[in-house]
């Protein structure tokens, strides 16, 4: 007989390509109150969790630099975790772009692991395709290529931090279509038929967080009707997603430049979901991209 979910020990194996932020990962979730192991050889995993109980949940960091590292053998001890009825095993897969990666190694002037000789780009290429199936494997998948090391840990927070009664996280962004669609959306909204405060050299030098600002979008008379649908179907969706078992929910608004209407429409969606109790965090692309020290995308809204 199974045992019961509530006595499962949590492990969560972490893995992905040499500089996504794999580290930065398994020290998030150290922080969480995880017992955290990093480039555990992937035969001593089965006998490290055939040991007494464990009293608290589990990260094990495993990458190609692993003594015995080979994609089949991570699948084969994934498959034994979750054959084992005692264990809620996951795989968490630290994802990034080969243009990012490839930067990152020349900001660090780092060898790649697999090409300590050649280029990095070299290793890059090399370690994508031997990670390629068990990316495909993984059970949350989080692509960091935008995202800075404080972000990655609040992405991290908000899928493995202890419950708090809330059933699903909710996510809103915004950003430029000019720089394109932000990865891992699930809803995405166009906010570039409202009034652009750009064109107002009053207006221009702020961002849609200023009273200002806010109040000339809200001037449009196409701005509340749109608001209000949009609040309403999001509203109507959330209880369905949570009955489907959804962790989390990421909206996102775009505009011209990412700066006005976007981050205006997100700032009020944002405060609207919270204020009915759900747990809400914020992020602006743009203006995080526009200086190391703008608003953090962790920024929680209070109900």
């Amino acid at each position: 007989m199974a045992a019961p979910i509530a006595h499962r020990a949590h492990v969560v194996m972490v893995s992905g390509p040499s500089g996504a932020g794999r580290s930065s990962a398994i020290n998030a979730l150290e922080d969480l109150g995880f017992e955290a192991i990093d480039n555990l050889p992937l035969s001593l995993i089965p006998r490290l969790l055939d040991g007494p109980p464990l009293p608290r949940p589990v990260a094990l960091g495993v990458d190609v630099r692993n003594r015995d590292f080979s994609s089949d053998g991570m699948i084969e001890v994934l498959d034994s975790l979750h054959r084992e009825a005692r264990l809620s095993a996951e795989l968490l897969f630290l994802d990034c772009e080969t243009d990012t990666l490839v930067r990152r190694y020349s900001e660090t002037r780092r060898r790649h692991p697999l090409s300590p000789d050649d280029t990095p780009l070299t290793g890059i290429l090399r370690e994508q395709e031997l990670l390629a199936p068990i990316r495909e494997r993984a059970d949350v998948l989080i692509d960091t290529s935008d995202l800075t090391p404080h972000e990655l840990r609040a992405e991290v927070a908000r899928w493995f931090a202890p419950q708090t009664g809330v059933p699903m996280a909710l996510s809103v962004q915004s950003f430029s279509y000019k720089r394109g669609l932000p990865r891992g959306v699930d809803m995405v909204f166009d906010c570039r038929f409202l009034a652009n405060p750009h064109w107002d050299p009053d207006l221009r030098p702020h961002d849609g967080r200023h009273p200002d600002v806010v109040a000339h979008i809200e001037a449009d008379p196409r701005f509340a009707p749109f608001f209000d649908r949009v609040h309403d179907l999001v509203a109507s969706l959330l209880e369905p997603f949570v009955e489907e078992g959804k962790a989390s929910l990421t909206i996102a608004f775009g505009c011209t430049g990412g700066k006005h209407r976007s981050v205006a429409v997100a700032e009020k969606m944002a405060k609207a979901l919270a204020d009915h109790g759900w747990r809400v965090s914020k992020r602006h692309r743009e203006i995080e991209r526009q200086s190391k020290d703008g608003p953090s995308g962790e920024a929680r809204v209070k109900a």
